[in-house]
């Protein structure tokens, strides 16, 4: 059949309805690529038998489809999926330069954080004296007279704020041993996967939005010399052929659109820039206050600091520097207190009440409401440094939970262009000259 080149005896029908075709598909595709990035936040699926053995022979991407591993068939957003890589990056990328654990310690004012202790512990330390001293040596407890239980209690009072400040000044010394940023990112991430999602959320809909919208355009575009070609060459499998390479080429473009480039440039004379790079400073405020209020808070380092995995050390090295503050509270009568029950018996005391000691003055550290009122401090921080960031960086930090997912989405786009494609196809026919 000869080649209509000028679209002489062009079937216009068939051929307008080709790019209308593509830039629906183009819509649809960036939008459910959007659901896919984002939802479900928990995997949704069904455990199929000996899908866990199989996945170990399947390729490596294959194995990165969220379930395969966990010998399922469904879909857990990719977004939440990779919630613990993300907070990896995030921490390699951003957060370690954001500032060390030194600096997130001192703008939550140890100063404070030892009055709000002193002033939550302090009714409690009578009760937690007498259940110490009742436990540890009840003979000697019970002997003592009022007054002069009484008076331990008073000495261990005044020495309280000096043992709580020595607290304080102790975790901020070796606060870099204590704290591991990362491992307490990566676990509070993943942890709440919804939090990860919330960061491109509070301050990207707009843009996820506009991405959406640009399918169709995109789409459409595309969709121009699909129609050309199929008017053409009059092949039946050429719509969902080229189907496919628009619904790759979509995706692509919304991921671009989004991500690319870091810095602005101009193409034909056209000033580009990536649609999140252009309100980072508006990011960075988000970004932060999420940070602040549900990552690096208060009540997160007062978790790891004590259950972490480095909680043991944390407890002995504390300890250790209430031991002294403690013998200072038996005051002149420690050397007979010490001889009336005994080296060992009194250094069992003073160990026990250190040890509880360190528990009740780190409590507070966990105290939500004082936590909130302290993430001022550190949003402040890191909203000033994320600003800062190399554009590169606040990329590679954005994008590190989805770029090497990113061949499901151009995958899911080619599938729906395909189908796409044949649908046109079943529709219309075959394309070509009346």
């Amino acid at each position: 059949m000869e080649i209509d080149w000028f679209f002489q005896r062009a079937d216009w029908v068939h051929v307008l309805t080709i790019p209308v075709f593509t830039g629906v598909v183009g819509f649809l595709i960036n939008w459910s690529g959007l659901w896919m990035l984002f939802s479900p936040v928990r995997f949704h699926g069904i455990t199929v038998p000996g899908m866990r053995q199989l996945s170990r022979v399947l390729p490596r991407k294959v194995q990165e489809v969220p379930g395969i591993l966990q010998g399922g068939l469904g879909w857990q957003g990719i977004v939440p999926a990779r919630a613990a890589k993300m907070g990896s990056i995030a921490v390699d990328k951003a957060i370690a330069k954001l500032g060390t654990p030194a600096e997130f310690y001192q703008q939550l004012e140890p100063d404070q954080i030892a009055e709000h202790i002193v002033t939550v512990f302090e009714p409690d330390l009578p009760q937690m004296i007498d259940q110490i001293m009742r436990r540890e040596h009840p003979g000697l407890w019970r002997d003592l007279p009022r007054p002069a239980r009484e008076a331990v209690v008073r000495r261990v009072q005044a020495q309280l704020p000096g043992v709580v400040h020595t607290v304080t000044d102790e975790i901020g010394e070796h606060i870099d041993q204590l704290l591991d940023p990362k491992i307490m990112v990566i676990n509070h991430f993943q942890r709440n996967p919804a939090l990860v999602v919330r960061i491109f959320r509070d301050f990207g809909q707009r843009e996820l939005n506009l991405m959406v919208a640009f399918g169709f355009v995109f789409g459409f575009a595309l969709g121009v010399p699909v129609a050309v070609l199929d008017h053409w060459f009059a092949q039946w499998w050429l719509l969902p052929v080229l189907g496919v390479l628009v619904g790759w080429i979509t995706n692509a473009l919304g991921m671009w659109l989004i991500f690319e480039p870091p810095e602005p440039r101009r193409i034909l004379g056209v000033k580009v820039h990536g649609l999140f790079l252009r309100r980072q400073d508006q990011a960075a405020e988000v970004y932060a206050r999420i940070i602040a209020d549900d990552v690096i808070t208060l009540e997160n380092i007062g978790d790891f600091l004590l259950d972490g995995p480095r909680g043991d050390r944390t407890r002995q090295m504390l300890a250790s520097a209430m031991r002294p503050a403690i013998d200072n509270a038996a005051g002149p009568v420690r050397g007979a207190v010490r001889v009336a029950v005994g080296p060992r018996q009194f250094d069992n005391i003073r160990d026990a009440m250190a040890l509880e000691a360190v528990d009740r003055t780190i409590k507070p550290f966990k105290d939500p409401e004082f936590s909130r009122r302290q993430a001022d401090k550190i949003n402040a921080l890191i909203a000033q440094r994320t600003k800062e960031l190399p554009p590169r960086d606040f990329v590679e930090m954005m994008r590190s939970a989805i770029k090497e997912d990113e061949w499901m989405l151009y995958a899911h786009g080619a599938i729906m262009g395909f189908a796409g494609g044949l649908l046109h196809l079943a529709l219309f026919g075959v394309g070509g000259p009346r």
